[in-house]
């Protein structure tokens, strides 16, 4: 599987080993103005694929060779986040639960409505699109703290903890004018006008590596 980002438009990709229902599957993606590829079987999905690329995954439950849930499994050990809509015909609910709680998006049964369906991909289409915005956001983050320096990360960590500047500054052993400067220039870096708005940002980020030392 490839490991390089593609700039190709969100695509559905159709993993069915029924020659007849991927036909139909380009059928309605194409008429519903969706890219679309599909495949037979999971090794030629892997073997096509492009790790990063836009889309998400159209995945029938019983596939030749490696099962849908297996391949499910695949990405997952893999860290690849590709939205998937498991697709079966056997109404099998133990199975639909196991692909639910292993990530999947969604769940259809054969045969389905061919409107249901295209709400069901467009929504996975979305969701694709929000976790590609919040990576990208997540690696805009990391990169202005990295930028930070290590008492500027000091001074960070204890402003988010909402202490004043009377409290950094005896905790530093700086000055008050030292802790709004430094202060000033975090939140300059972070892009940020507010503390809220720091703290917001800032969620889920491990705040206790240090950068570059600051002299």
């Amino acid at each position: 599987m490839n490991d390089m980002y593609s700039d190709q438009a969100p695509t559905a990709y159709i993993v069915d080993d029924d020659e007849s229902i991927r036909t139909l599957w380009r059928w309605l993606m194409e008429s519903n103005g969706i890219a679309v590829k599909a495949f037979a079987t999971a090794a030629e999905f892997i073997e096509s694929y492009r790790k990063g690329s836009a889309g998400c995954l159209v995945l029938d439950l019983k596939l030749p060779g490696m099962s849908g849930l297996e391949l499910q499994e695949y990405l997952n050990g893999r860290n690849i986040e590709i939205p998937i809509v498991f697709v079966t015909g056997h109404g099998d609910v133990p199975a639909a639960v196991s692909a639910l709680k292993g990530g999947a998006v969604d769940f259809i049964q054969k045969p389905f409505s061919h409107r249901e369906v295209i709400s069901v991909i467009k929504k996975a289409l979305q969701h694709d699109a929000e976790i590609r915005r919040t990576r990208v956001r997540r690696l805009e983050v990391s990169g202005r703290l990295a930028a930070l320096t290590e008492r500027e990360r000091d001074v960070l960590r204890r402003v988010i903890e909402g202490k004043p500047n009377k409290i950094i500054a005896g905790e530093l052993d700086i000055s008050m004018k030292t802790v709004e400067f430094h202060r000033s220039k975090v939140m300059e870096k972070m892009g940020v006008d507010s503390v809220a708005a720091l703290v917001q940002l800032t969620l889920g980020f491990s705040l206790m590596e240090t950068s570059r030392p600051d002299g």
